[in-house]
C-alpha cells in the first residue's frame, strides 16, 4: 500500500462510491480494516478530540521535558580524537568547558577577590590567575615574561575560568551566569561556552515570534486561497497538535539541537499543510454523493489513506537522508522532522476529519471566492514553445551548477551571531589585546620527564600562530620549586596520570592558517606521544569542516536514490523519476546558486540541509502534475490536451502548498538574528517558490516532449489494464479541485 499505490484502483463514477477501492484479494482484508476504522472515527467526533486533547497534554509535558542542546561541535561523530579530548576534559579533568576572564582598569585586589568568589560558583571547577603562582604582592615586572604576557595586557588582566560540565550543560549555563552576576562592566567574558549561552538565550527570546508570525502568514495565505474564512483556522488547528505530539516525542530521544528545536515547527507546517488539503479535496467531492457528512468523510478517509502514506514518502525519505550524515546534527534533525510528518499524517487521518465535522456549519457559512489567478494563459504558451522551455530548462543547469559548486560557506560558529553580543564583544577583546583568537587543549600521559616536556613545550611555541602555551612544568621551570606551587595548580594541570596543556593561537577557528597549525602541532605531539589527544574549539571545528564536505555529497546522492525508487514504484517507470527529479534538482541548484551571484558567504549546514529537505518537500508538485498528465493519457486525450488539462488542474494546489511552505519560514527567516537559523529558512522559503515556478513553468513543456519516451518506458502509461483511475490520478484530481 506504501510503496505501490498505482496497485489501488479507485472507481471515480458515482456509482461506485460505496466501494471505491476496487483491488484483489491480498489487499481485501486490509481495504475492509480501513473502512471500519474510518467508520468508527467519523461517528465519535467529540471522543477523538477528547483523546486528542489528553494525548496533547501529555505532548506538552513531554516537550518541556526535553532537553535542548546548543553546542554543534558535540555532535561530531565520538571516534574523532577530538571528540575523545573532550571527554578527556570532561572526566577526569573537570574541565569540559573554559571561558577567560578579562578584568580591565581594576586593582589586584579586586580581581584576587574575584577570584575567591568565583571559586565558590557551583560548576566552577577551576580559576587560575596570577594569584594562583606568585601572589599579588609580587609586581608584575618582576614576573617573567612568559607568565606576564600570558596574564597581562596594557591595562587588563586575564583569568582562566574551568567549568566541571560540557559547555552546553545546563550546570555550565547556570555557572556561566553567576560568573557573569559577580562581575562588574568593566569584565568582559569570553570563550565558546559563553557564546552557547548567548545563543541559547537569543533562540529562547525569538522563538514565539517567529512560530507566530509563521502561523500568521500562514492562515493569511490559505485563507486568500481558500473558499472558506474558518477552513485555515481548522487546518491550523490540526497542524498545530501534530507539531505538539512530534515536540512532545522528542523526550524518547533525550535531546534536540537548537537548530531542529528552531525550525521543525515551522518546517513541519510547511510540509504537511499539504495532506490536511488533500483530505478536505476529497471530503468536499465526497459530500455530493452522501447526505451524511460522516459517511462522506468516512469514505474520503479511506479512499485518501494511502495516498497520504505514498505522497509523503518523498517528503520523510529527504529528511531520513540527513540521519547517513557522520555529523549527527543531521541524524538530529532527520529523526524528528521524519516524525514530525508521520504524526502529521496520523493527525490528519485521526483527528482533522473530528475537527472538520465539529465545524462544518461554520466553515461553509463563512466562505469567499479564491484570490488564485488562472495559469491558463502561461500553460498554453508553455505548451506550445515546449521544445523552447526543454532548450531553457538544460541552459539553466549549466550556470546554476556552476554557481552552486563555487558557493562560499563558513565554518565559524560565532559568525552566525550577532556582533553585539557579550559574548561576541569579549571575544574580540581578547583577540585585540591578548592576541588570542582560539585555544587549544592538549590531553596526554603525565610520563614524560620533566626536560623532555620542556622541549616539547618549547617546540609547540615555536609553531605559527602561536601566541603561549600554558602547562604545568612550564611554571615549574621559572624559578619556582614544585614544593612552591600551589596543590590546586597541580590539580588543575595533572590527575590520574594525565596532564593537560592549553594552548593560545591568534588564528581564528575555521581558517586555512589554524587548520595548518593544528597539522603541525599534532604532529609535534604525536611523535612525543602517540596516544595524546588535541581538542578545544578550533580543533573540533577543523574536524568538522572535514565531516560536513564528506555529508554533503553522501546525504545528497542517498536522497536523490531514495525518491528515484520511491517515484519509480509510484509510477512503474523508468524513466519518469529521472525527470521529475532533474526537474527540482534544477530549482535546488538555482536555489543554492543565488548567494553565489549575490556574493554571499553561507553556513556549512545549509547546503545538505536544502538538498535533502528541498528535494524531498517539493517534488510532491512534480508527482502531482505528472499524475494528473497520466490520468489524462489514460482517459484518451491527445497529448496537448492532457498535459493543458493536467497543468491547469494542478496549479492551484502547487501555489497554495509552495506558498505555506514559503510563508512559514520566511518569518523564521526575517526574524531570526542566528544567521544559521535565519539561513536555512530563507533559502527553504526561497527553495518552495522556485521549485513551484520550475513544475508551473518547465515541467509542462518536458512532459509534453518527452511523453513518447515516457510511455515507452513506463508500464501502462497510456492504457492501463484496468481502465479506472487509479488511486494516485484521483489523489491528485481531488487536490487539485
Amino acid at each position: 500500500m506504501t510503496f505501490l499505490p498505482g496497485h489501488l484502483r479507485i472507481q471515480t463514477q458515482k456509482q461506485s462510491h460505496r466501494h471505491p477501492l476496487d483491488i484483489g484479494k491480498i489487499n481485501k482484508k486490509v481495504i475492509l480494516v480501513l473502512k471500519k476504522i474510518a467508520h468508527k472515527l467519523t461517528r465519535k467526533p467529540k471522543i477523538v478530540m477528547l483523546v486528542a486533547v489528553v494525548f496533547l497534554i501529555l505532548s506538552i509535558f513531554g516537550s518541556i521535558a526535553t532537553r535542548i542542546n546548543y553546542d554543534i561541535l558535540t555532535y561530531l561523530p565520538p571516534d574523532l580524537d577530538s571528540a575523545k579530548g573532550e571527554k578527556l576534559l570532561e572526566e577526569p579533568f573537570h574541565s569540559a568547558a573554559t571561558t577567560m576572564l578579562i578584568v580591565e582598569g581594576m586593582p589586584p585586589e579586586y580581581t584576587n577577590s574575584l577570584l575567591k568568589q568565583i571559586e565558590q560558583v557551583p560548576g566552577v571547577s577551576s580559576a587560575v590567575w596570577i594569584s594562583n603562582l606568585t601572589g599579588i604582592q609580587l609586581p608584575k615586572e618582576f614576573l617573567s615574561e612568559n607568565i606576564r604576557d600570558m596574564f597581562y595586557s596594557e591595562n587588563s588582566t586575564m583569568m582562566i575560568v574551568q567549568y566541571k560540565m560540557a559547555g552546553a550543560s545546563q550546570e555550565t549555563m547556570s555557572a556561566i551566569e553567576q560568573v557573569r552576576r559577580l562581575c562588574n562592566e568593566k569584565c568582559f567574558l569570553a570563550g565558546f561556552s559563553v557564546l552557547i549561552k548567548d545563543t541559547k538565550e537569543l533562540v529562547d527570546q525569538e522563538l514565539p515570534f517567529y512560530v507566530s508570525l509563521a502561523v500568521v502568514l500562514s492562515l493569511a495565505v490559505m485563507a486568500l486561497t481558500m473558499e472558506s474564512w474558518v477552513l485555515p483556522l481548522a487546518f491550523m488547528l490540526s497542524i498545530g497538535m501534530a507539531i505538539l505530539y512530534n515536540f512532545g516525542t522528542n523526550i524518547f530521544l533525550g535531546q534536540i539541537s537548537y537548530i531542529t528545536e528552531a525550525i521543525a515547527a515551522v518546517l513541519q507546517l510547511g510540509v504537511t499543510m499539504d495532506y490536511s488539503i488533500f483530505l478536505y479535496h476529497r471530503y468536499e467531492e465526497e459530500r455530493h454523493n452522501y447526505e451524511d457528512p460522516r459517511d462522506a468523510m468516512a469514505v474520503s478517509i479511506e479512499a485518501a489513506f494511502t495516498s497520504l502514506l505514498s505522497s509523503s514518502l518523498t517528503t520523510i525519505a529527504g529528511f531520513l537522508a540527513l540521519c547517513f550524515m557522520r555529523l549527527l546534527l543531521g541524524r538530529d534533525i532527520g529523526i524528528v522532522m521524519a516524525k514530525g510528518v508521520l504524526l502529521g499524517i496520523t493527525t490528519v487521518v485521526v483527528v482533522l476529519p473530528a475537527i472538520l465535522l465539529l465545524l462544518d456549519g461554520p466553515i461553509r457559512k463563512y466562505t469567499h471566492r479564491t484570490f488564485i489567478p488562472s495559469l491558463d494563459r502561461a500553460n498554453r504558451f508553455v505548451v506550445q514553445h515546449s521544445k523552447a522551455f526543454l532548450v531553457l530548462s538544460v541552459l539553466l543547469f549549466i550556470p546554476a551548477v556552476y554557481a552552486q559548486n563555487h558557493t562560499q560557506l563558513y565554518y565559524k560558529l560565532d559568525r552566525a551571531l550577532p556582533r553585539d553580543l557579550p559574548s561576541i564583544v569579549a571575544t574580540n577583546k581578547l583577540k585585540k589585546d591578548y592576541n588570542m583568537a582560539s585555544t587549544h587543549f592538549i590531553v596526554m600521559e603525565n610520563g614524560l620527564p620533566h626536560d623532555k616536556m620542556m622541549k616539547l613545550i618549547k617546540e609547540l611555541e615555536q609553531v605559527d600562530g602561536i601566541e603561549s602555551v600554558v602547562a604545568y612544568d612550564k611554571f615549574a621551570s621559572n624559578a619556582i620549586p614544585d614544593f612552591f606551587l600551589p596543590q590546586d595548580l597541580l590539580e588543575i594541570f595533572k590527575k590520574d596520570g594525565m596532564q593537560i596543556m592549553m594552548l593560545n593561537s591568534h588564528y581564528e577557528s575555521a581558517s586555512d592558517q589554524v587548520a595548518k597549525q593544528v597539522e603541525s602541532l599534532n604532529a609535534i605531539l604525536k611523535s612525543y606521544d602517540p596516544n595524546a589527544y588535541m581538542t578545544g574549539e578550533a580543533v573540533l571545528t577543523k574536524d568538522l569542516i572535514d565531516t560536513a564536505s564528506v555529508d554533503f555529497r553522501v546525504t545528497n546522492y542517498i536522497s536523490i536514490a531514495a525518491i528515484l525508487l520511491i517515484v519509480a514504484l509510484t509510477f512503474r517507470s523508468l524513466s519518469v523519476p529521472f525527470l521529475l527529479v532533474a526537474a527540482i534538482e534544477l530549482a535546488i541548484f538555482i536555489n543554492q546558486g543565488i548567494p553565489y551571484f549575490t556574493d554571499t558567504v553561507i553556513p556549512f549546514i545549509n547546503p545538505t540541509i536544502i538538498g535533502c529537505v528541498q528535494l524531498g518537500a517539493t517534488v510532491d508538485y512534480a508527482i502531482l502534475m505528472t499524475t494528473r498528465f497520466r490520468e489524462e493519457l489514460q482517459s484518451g486525450k491527445e497529448r496537448k490536451e492532457a498535459i493543458l488539462t493536467a497543468a491547469g488542474a494542478s496549479d492551484a494546489s502547487i501555489i497554495t502548498s509552495a506558498l505555506v511552505l514559503f510563508c512559514s519560514t520566511l518569518g523564521v527567516g526575517l526574524i531570526s538574528k542566528i544567521e544559521i537559523i535565519s539561513g536555512i529558512c530563507m533559502m527553504l522559503a526561497r527553495g518552495s517558490i522556485i521549485s513551484a515556478l520550475v513544475i508551473l513553468f518547465l515541467l509542462p513543456a518536458l512532459l509534453m516532449v518527452c511523453e513518447p519516451l515516457l510511455a515507452k518506458t513506463s508500464l501502462n502509461w497510456r492504457n492501463p489494464k484496468i481502465k479506472k483511475a487509479g488511486a494516485a490520478s484521483e489523489a491528485a484530481a481531488s487536490a487539485s479541485h
